[in-house]
């Protein structure tokens, strides 16, 4: 059976989303469109309705140099930690768009979000976790089907990017993504183009009835 022509649209979004780091154009996003990327992120299904996410935007350039400097720290400490032929390669990878898209959304975690018994949350407590995540694969796709790009930068100390924000003690920063007009979108992802890494295939990750140990992981 073929796919309707909605399911081929939405299929088509999903191949087309890219972590965006260096085509990003500066241009400010509209605060409608904003709007609606952050009102899909807010539609996101979350353990007992608990809606544990809230959404910091930030465009201070002082904040967005300040985030991007110690994101450099970083990248450099990881760097130092590589092969040399490791090394090498990942010295060509952007890993972050902070000051260029002009945009930064932090999204975040409140585990108190909810009350103190969260319907769901009694075996599995990352669940609470996992909803988060789930806001942000939303917003990612309704951002790709505005035209949009995002980059999800993960090279920061959670106690830094919090100091930043001026998060509370219990509120956790999931995600710092940067959010902006880009010139387009690369056909193959950053990390396949530079060999980084390749895509495994379906068929190695799907299992029937029980996990199979005997597959190889590729490296």
């Amino acid at each position: 059976m073929s796919a309707t022509p909605a399911a081929t649209a939405f299929y088509e979004l999903v191949a087309r989303r890219r972590d965006v780091r260096a085509e990003f154009t500066g241009e400010p996003v509209d605060d409608e469109t904003l709007t609606r990327v952050l009102g899909a992120g807010h539609r996101a299904p979350s353990v007992g309705m608990s809606q544990p996410w809230d959404f910091v935007l930030v465009r201070d350039r002082v904040v967005l140099d300040a985030f991007a400097q110690h994101v450099a720290a970083e990248r450099s400490a990881y760097a130092a930690d590589l092969p040399p032929e490791r090394r090498a390669r990942f010295d060509r990878i952007k890993v972050e768009g902070v000051r260029e898209s002009g945009l930064g959304v932090v999204v975040t975690y409140d585990p108190a979000r909810g009350g103190p018994q969260v319907l769901g949350r009694r075996t599995v407590d990352d669940t609470g976790l996992f909803s988060v995540v789930l806001a942000v694969q939303n917003l990612w796709l309704a951002a790709t089907a505005e035209g949009l790009g995002v980059g999800w930068v993960s090279f920061y100390r959670e106690d830094v990017l919090s100091g930043l924000v001026d998060l509370p003690a219990r509120v956790r920063p999931v995600a710092w993504l940067c959010l902006g007009h880009v010139g387009g979108l690369q056909e193959v992802p950053d990390l396949e183009r530079h060999g980084w890494r390749a895509r495994r295939p379906l068929a190695e990750v799907v299992h029937h009835e029980t996990y199979d140990h005997h597959r190889q992981e590729h490296h």
